[in-house]
């Protein structure tokens, strides 16, 4: 017997609070790195009605104006009128930045750039699997897409009624092989999109427009049957959001930022930490390995885990998990990571080019699968000598 298995990932958009503050403190790292490449950076940001507050520690010899970085962010965003409970002109802009601790800074300096100490201890995780095109799963693929076209036709005006708080959700049913543990999609189960809007439009017309111009363009029908179920602004009336709605947070939505779900996560956010923590470092060369073996048809999916300590430039440990997937064994698997990937964070630093100012657009529409953009250097398969 086949067992039917259902699984469930979210998105967010650009405008919910918290990825207002991811956004904001990915824009303030791209602006330190943009004049200096070496800027130390560990930024957070939060926000609530009328304010956006940054606050961390940032070592740079560039000269940013963080008010206005901050600003510019919430502009792009599409917060630009007191209408939609947020105003970039007239919020206020607080900071509480100093610079990065010399105990923590004398751990992960070096000569050798290849051989910088971890700036932290912890623990990442990559994921790949061969569902999609994108190596990534098909749920949190098109939870994503489908924030992705409503933000596209919010910006074109399509939708003059939308506003830039959003979040879906999207339900697959799966069949699970008794015998490999396999998974493959067979259906999409649920969809839920919940949309901030003006408060002049009718409740008919959103449902409307968004199954019509988000829903279908997005899930391709060989993924929908009549039995798909379909919550559209379910909870009826979503005028007020955004940082109005609810306080904002950098680092709070780090699961729609990775895999939705699937796999694993270490617990260390990405959003405003410069490449030497390994929080975001170590987890782009977690999906780089992931990715890399999968696409040489090594394994249908693989879980990938490296951890490091505080300045120690080699990682602790290296895991692989290809949920008998593979067409080796684990070890064996495990043994090609460690021969084919210098993981010293200097090293990927190089190798992935992590000191150019490419992290905003990485803030909002999650740090995987974007394919097409060389900036996303780490979703590049890496030709494995096998």
């Amino acid at each position: 017997m086949v067992d039917r298995v259902l699984f469930t990932s979210e998105s967010v958009s650009e405008g919910h609070p918290d990825k207002l503050c991811d956004q904001v403190s990915d824009a303030i790292l791209d602006a330190c790195l943009a004049q200096d490449p070496l800027s130390r950076v560990a930024c957070e940001s939060c926000c609530k009605t009328g304010m956006v507050m940054a606050f961390g520690e940032i070592t740079t010899t560039a000269k940013v104006d963080f008010n206005q970085v901050i600003r510019n962010t919430v502009e792009k965003i599409g917060y630009d009128d007191g209408a939609k409970g947020f105003d970039f002109k007239s919020c206020a802009v607080m900071l509480a930045l100093e610079q990065q601790s010399p105990d923590i800074a004398q751990g992960i300096h070096s000569v050798d750039a290849d051989n910088i100490g971890a700036g932290d201890q912890g623990h990442m995780f990559g994921y790949a699997t061969d569902e999609t095109e994108e190596m990534m799963p098909l749920t949190h693929v098109l939870a994503t897409k489908l924030i992705t076209r409503l933000t596209e036709l919010r910006h074109k005006g399509t939708l003059a009624w939308a506003r830039p708080d959003a979040k879906s959700q999207v339900t697959c049913e799966y069949e699970k092989c008794p015998k490999t543990g396999i998974l493959i999609p067979k259906r999409v189960h649920t969809v839920v999109i919940s949309t901030q809007h003006s408060a002049d439009v009718t409740n008919e017309q959103i449902r409307k427009d968004l199954m019509e111009q988000v829903i279908l363009p997005v899930i391709d029908a060989k993924w929908r049957d009549e039995k798909t179920i379909y919550h559209l602004n379910p909870s009826g009336r979503f005028v007020i959001g955004g940082p109005q709605g609810d306080a904002g947070l950098t680092g709070r939505k780090i699961i729609v930022d990775s895999y939705g779900g699937w796999g694993a996560h270490g617990g260390g956010a990405f959003s405003g930490k410069d490449p030497s923590k390994v929080d975001r470092s170590g987890a782009y060369a977690a999906r780089w390995i992931a990715k890399s073996l999968v696409a040489a048809g090594l394994c249908k999916r693989v879980l990938v885990q490296v951890s490091y300590a505080i300045g120690v430039a080699k990682p602790l440990s290296v895991y692989v998990n290809s949920y008998n997937s593979g067409t080796k064994s684990d070890v064996e698997l495990t043994a090609l990571v460690n021969s084919n990937f210098d993981l010293r964070p200097g090293v990927v630093i190089r190798e992935l080019k992590l000191r150019r100012p490419i992290y905003q657009k990485t803030a909002s529409g999650g740090h995987f699968g974007r394919m097409g953009d060389p900036d996303f250097s780490w979703e590049c398969p890496k030709k494995l000598v096998l």
